[in-house]
């Protein structure tokens, strides 16, 4: 990493307490959140996987998981992000395992070779767009709504890029399980491993960590113990601060 780093106005840095790595990032748009260091550190990779990151944002999940594979390529529709998940690529000296490119991955027939990837994984976004109001801020509404890519989407274009075999893993809604067992059949993947994430002890889970293989047989699901993020006094679990690195309380 450089000993110095350029900030565009706007913009900030911060740590990804993982390898001593950083991120630039825009508040105007849309900054990272939990779900991706949560997702980040879920999967099960092969130390030579090559992994393909769908709709990396400012590229915030690559970094943190490039010690533990090959090769990553990160794709991203947004011109701001993916400008930033470059920059964030040479910050952190992985211009030699990330790759960044700009597209949509629903045109995954015209970017990518079919069965070209180990592993796919992704935090897309969550809301239909007929639910809700969404954020007024672009690049805020694209990451949360389903504006420019849908959980069928998502789950096509993984389907298309990973060989047999391949693990995809994602994060999403608790409530859209269902739906989400339903889009990942249809394309020949069953869920392998499946984790509740819920907010607070005693509360519901609202969202649910999966992954998913593609050819495998259906049944013989493991369902993780549940992660509890914060304790009942709002204060993060000792889970989730050894998951950011934090001191345990």
């Amino acid at each position: 990493m450089g000993d110095e780093i350029f900030l565009r106005d706007g913009e900030r840095l911060d740590d990804l307490m993982r390898s001593g790595r950083m991120i630039i990032q825009d508040a105007r748009e849309f900054c990272f959140s939990m779900d991706a260091v949560l997702i980040a550190h879920f999967p099960h990779f092969k130390r030579n996987a090559r992994v393909i990151d769908l709709g990396t944002g400012n590229g915030v999940i690559p970094p943190m998981i490039a010690d533990d594979v090959r090769e990553i390529c990160a794709v991203e529709l947004n011109s701001r992000a993916a400008d930033l998940a470059r920059r964030n690529v040479e910050l952190n000296g992985l211009t030699e395992k990330i790759s960044v490119v700009e597209g949509d991955y629903r045109k995954h027939r015209e970017i990518f070779r079919a069965e070209s990837f180990d592993a796919a994984i992704a935090n897309p976004p969550y809301t239909p767009v007929t639910n809700g109001a969404a954020n007024q801020i672009v690049g805020i509404a694209r990451a949360r709504h389903e504006f420019t890519a849908t959980l069928d989407d998502v789950v096509t274009a993984a389907r298309y890029v990973l060989k047999f075999h391949g693990a995809f893993y994602m994060i999403h809604l608790a409530s859209r399980l269902c739906e989400i067992v339903d889009a990942l059949h249809r394309r020949q993947m069953e869920m392998k491993r499946l984790r509740l994430i819920h907010p607070k002890p005693n509360r519901d889970a609202n969202l649910l960590m999966l992954e998913a293989v593609v050819g495998a047989n259906v049944g013989n699901l493991k369902i993780l113990p549940p992660l509890i993020v914060h304790n009942d006094d709002g204060t993060y679990t000792d889970e989730v601060r050894k998951i950011y690195g934090l001191r345990l309380s």
